[in-house]
């Protein structure tokens, strides 16, 4: 498996509690990287030889901002390029984002600003606006994250960083339980494949603040800070691994075959099959199919 790209989950905690948070993001969440994490994983990085760009994400990094800007000042002084998403909570007049961001001017090369219905109001979508002026005035690249609401889009988001525009919702997560029970469903042995995730090749992976490596959300091939990256990126064996062999054969529908797991008769996309499926195997695969936080249990912060 060959690297470009490393998104690291600063924070699992969130000021917001969106429904189409797939990361269970919430005020309630625990677990944050400390800065030594940050180091531990950028030397990581560098060690691998394959990765120019780091992403820092959550939950809202803004929420630790000194450890966030370090975080991001020491990739780039280690060659990275760097982007942030956030929600802009941060960003309530234009003059107050400018001050938010200057600190990065000159750092980053990605700000992807989360602006949908389901962040909420009026005021809240007028905080993404002013964080696009203020990014626009420092020269900062900026992007817009917008999700559809259920049943608008069924536009599949590419691999790694999501494009302007609207995209799809991923029913996992929070989005499985609040909103999945509002759209149509389909057969679930039509779920046959991933439509969202490369799980051969992806090209990034994420990284959590208890060093989980994620082939996808909620989905484990090892821990960083228990066997170096290098070594986990060597190991990986798709064909092999319990939960993205079946996936990599037929899908989700193919993970309930294998595993012969009790089933609903239709489901709102794939995500929602697996989610699902995952969530009933975790005792069996609990080194895997984690951390807590994924899955909606209050975790143990790190």
């Amino acid at each position: 498996m060959k690297l470009s790209g490393l998104h690291l989950l600063l924070t699992y905690e969130c000021n917001y509690e969106c429904d189409h948070c797939f990361v269970w993001g919430s005020p309630w969440q625990t677990g944050t990287m400390t800065l030594e994490n940050i180091r531990q994983i950028l030397l990581q990085a560098v060690e691998l030889g394959t990765i120019n760009s780091i992403y820092f994400e959550g939950g809202e990094p803004f929420l630790y901002y000194a450890i966030l800007l370090r975080g991001v000042q020491e990739a780039v002084d280690r060659g990275f390029k760097v982007g942030i998403v956030t929600n802009s909570y941060w960003a309530t007049e234009v003059d107050d984002a400018l001050e938010w961001l200057r600190t990065f001017e000159g750092l980053v090369n990605d700000l992807s600003v989360s602006r949908d219905l389901y962040h909420g109001s009026e005021e809240l979508y007028r905080k993404a606006q002013n964080a696009c002026q203020a990014a626009g005035k420092l020269e900062i690249p900026i992007g817009v994250i917008s999700v559809a609401q259920p049943g608008v889009s069924d536009a599949v988001s590419a691999i790694g960083k999501l494009p302007p525009g609207e995209s799809s919702i991923m029913y996992r997560g929070r989005a499985a339980e609040k909103l999945a029970g509002s759209v149509n469903k389909r057969p679930w042995q039509e779920h046959t494949d991933c439509p969202y995730e490369d799980l051969r090749e992806p090209g990034r992976v994420h990284l959590d603040p208890l060093g989980y490596v994620h082939i996808c959300q909620g989905i484990s091939i090892g821990n960083i800070f228990h066997t170096p990256l290098k070594e986990i990126c060597e190991l990986y064996d798709p064909d092999m691994h319990p939960i993205t062999s079946p996936l990599l054969e037929g899908g989700p529908a193919e993970l309930v075959r294998s595993y012969e797991l009790p089933h609903s008769e239709g489901y709102a996309d794939a995500c929602h099959l697996c989610y699902e499926a995952r969530q009933k195997l975790r005792g069996q695969f609990p080194d895997i199919l984690t951390p807590d936080q994924m899955y909606g249990v209050p975790g143990i912060d790190n």
